[in-house]
């Protein structure tokens, strides 16, 4: 099988795409033929260096979709269509930048979907992470005016559809000042652009905003529960800014009175098979259009991580293997 090593942390020319042996998977585990996956912030951090505890050589990869090839277990049967994400993939064990991967059965969801490759190879981790933090740690009602800061990201484009078709009223944030039409036709109902500074945007539009999904990361994370109303809650769930902690937090200066702070970590918190089948329905229904930035073939992994890293396109990148 082809495989895309990366032979040590720093830029894409360390990438190099090598013949292996397909694995053999223990009992526990289940060998999927992989058709396609979505690249992830995550994986751009690691690339460069940034996880800790990440061993090289490495295949990385968080995520994938495609086929059963083999599972000892019989639980899943050969060609039957799955996805797989998290879960240590692409960091503690070689992940799905292959055309064979060997993971986890835990970490395997079957479904039912008559959805091209290369659509739902952008699924599993944007759904799960947009759909996690929305409704386990946000706990968001119908009644909810939630503000996405990131907007434009994949996570922070499906996560503004699924609000708005859960009936939340979504205001979405870019530094982009061209991006107003595009966030108002996928959900939101009020654009901010943001400085690094929403607060007097916020006030100034008459906006009552009770819920944040902080997507930029700790840079704008004060500001965001700045924004807050009483007893809203902002759930930090990406780190777009590539940084990962505050010098000098004082949770007395950053946190008001009233107002909540969590996170969302996809290792504590999964979806299940049910609610990622009812989401691909969503997709087939046309009751939710996920955006696709740009499609790249496996051997074109250094491209594709290039333009992950350009930030130049808005929605998901997805690879595919044939």
């Amino acid at each position: 099988m082809r495989a895309v090593v990366l032979k040590e942390a720093g830029g894409t020319d360390n990438f190099i795409i090598l013949q292996r042996p397909i694995p053999e998977p223990l009992f526990d585990q289940v060998l999927i033929k992989v058709k396609a996956f979505g690249l992830n912030r995550s994986e751009l951090m690691t690339r460069k260096g940034y996880s800790p505890n990440v061993q090289f050589p490495r295949v990385l990869g968080i995520e994938c979709v495609g086929e059963i090839e083999k599972d000892p277990s019989g639980q899943f049967l050969p060609g039957q269509k799955v996805a797989a994400f998290m879960g240590g993939m692409g960091r503690d064990f070689d992940g799905s930048y292959a055309e064979f991967v060997l993971v986890p059965r835990r970490i395997v969801l079957p479904f039912e979907s008559t959805l091209e490759w290369h659509v739902l190879g952008s699924l599993p981790e944007m759904f799960q992470t947009a759909y996690g933090s929305l409704f386990h740690s946000l706990a968001l009602k119908a009644t909810d005016t939630l503000l996405i800061r990131g907007g434009t990201s994949s996570v922070g484009i499906l996560a503004s559809q699924l609000a708005s078709n859960f009936g939340t009223t979504v205001c979405s944030t870019s530094r982009n000042p061209n991006a107003e039409g595009f966030m108002l036709q996928n959900g939101a109902t009020h654009f901010y652009l943001d400085d690094g500074n929403l607060v007097d945007q916020v006030k100034s539009s008459g906006v009552k905003i009770n819920k944040v999904l902080e997507l930029i990361g700790t840079p704008t994370l004060k500001d965001s529960l700045a924004c807050l109303q009483p007893r809203g809650i902002v759930c930090m769930t990406g780190m777009l800014s590539e940084q990962w902690s505050i010098s000098d937090f004082a949770p007395m200066d950053f946190i008001s009175s009233g107002t909540y702070l969590t996170v969302y970590d996809s290792g504590q918190s999964r979806v299940g098979s049910k609610e990622f089948q009812d989401f691909i329905l969503l997709i087939e229904n046309r009751k939710i259009a996920p955006v696709i930035s740009k499609v790249f073939h496996l051997e074109n992994i250094r491209k594709a991580h290039d333009f992950m890293e350009s930030n130049h396109g808005s929605g998901k990148i997805v690879v595919i293997t044939e």
